[in-house]
């Protein structure tokens, strides 16, 4: 069927409108969308700008197909798509808990607001709005952490030839300082002693126990305890030598006979996996940042008086 230089296409459920027209010497076709979702209305003005096009001596087709190529192209740029490229090639390097805190992070926090943006048009006041929406539920650390992230993108982006600029060094200052606390301690060596005791006397899973009972022992990151492998704990020299995941430098720690002794006991029940404290939702995985704090508030053992690791405001 065609009405006025259309081809109308009946299909099963939909109707094609198409221009038909020469350019070149070639006859050629404009699918202009169907119908009902473009109307005959709507239809007869793509079809005046088709030729109007066409007066100019432009292929309607070609300027068509650049638009796509522009979207597309947008796509292949976005935000998203840039930042979890940047996450691939990053990743392997992470350790898990790590790797896993930072694509949460995009995913609850930048990509839904930025995520389908063209990243070489994000300007400072737009990045910044969506880090206000982070400050703004009470999470300035995770804040600036999301604000270095981001400039990690930017910069990557920059490297490949994506985007122009990294933004984030126009926010420098605009978002509060974290205020710098003290992590909670107790010098006094009495009251030392009676936590000591209290974490010793722990009831709960045995290496959760045992991790409580190194942790004085061993003076290491808490991180760095929890994922401890036995395949770095040499029994006869009395050493545990791993890589640390935040500097990935080499480190041994000596072993006093206390510490050996406590992994001893742990060997015959945690031994068979890779981690010397697995998770307890699978030995695939360490045991989480959590566990250590859930059992010394579970004994009684107040944030305010000792903590392991990160202060909890830290884990939003």
């Amino acid at each position: 069927m065609t009405q006025k230089g259309f081809i109308w296409r009946l299909l099963p459920l939909e109707a094609w409108w198409r221009f038909k027209y020469r350019f070149g010497g070639k006859e050629k076709r404009l699918a202009l969308g169907t119908y009902p979702r473009v109307s005959l209305k709507q239809a007869r003005k793509l079809r005046n700008d088709a030729r109007a096009l066409l007066l100019q001596g432009i292929d309607p087709s070609a300027v068509k197909k650049a638009k796509l190529s522009a979207v597309s192209d947008q796509a292949a740029n976005s935000f998203e798509t840039v930042g979890r490229e940047w996450f691939a090639k990053n990743a392997p390097g992470w350790n898990e808990s790590h790797s896993s805190r930072v694509l949460r992070l995009f995913e609850r926090d930048i990509f839904p607001w930025l995520g389908k943006r063209p990243i070489a048009e994000i300007k400072p006041p737009e990045l910044l709005s969506v880090l206000r929406r982070i400050e703004d539920r009470g999470a300035l650390e995770i804040a600036h952490r999301a604000l270095r992230n981001c400039g990690q993108v930017f910069r990557y982006a920059m490297a490949t030839g994506i985007a122009p600029v990294d933004p984030t060094g126009a926010l420098k200052g605009a978002l509060p300082p974290v205020s710098e606390g003290h992590f909670a301690a107790v010098t006094a060596p009495p009251r030392l002693a009676v936590l000591l005791r209290i974490m010793d006397g722990y009831e709960g899973t045995l290496p959760v126990k045992c991790a409580l009972r190194l942790a004085p022992l061993l003076f290491v990151r808490p991180g760095e305890l929890r994922q401890a492998e036995w395949k770095d704990i040499d029994f006869d020299s009395a050493e545990w030598r791993y890589r640390s995941s935040k500097t990935q430098t080499g480190h041994i720690v000596p072993l006093s006979r206390q510490a050996l002794s406590i992994l001893r006991d742990l060997q015959p029940l945690t031994g068979s996996s890779r981690f010397v404290f697995p998770s307890a939702r699978g030995n695939g995985r360490p045991m989480s940042d959590n566990a250590l704090l859930a059992a010394m508030r579970s004994m009684g053992i107040d944030k305010t008086e000792l903590t392991i690791g990160m202060p909890d405001a830290l884990h939003q």
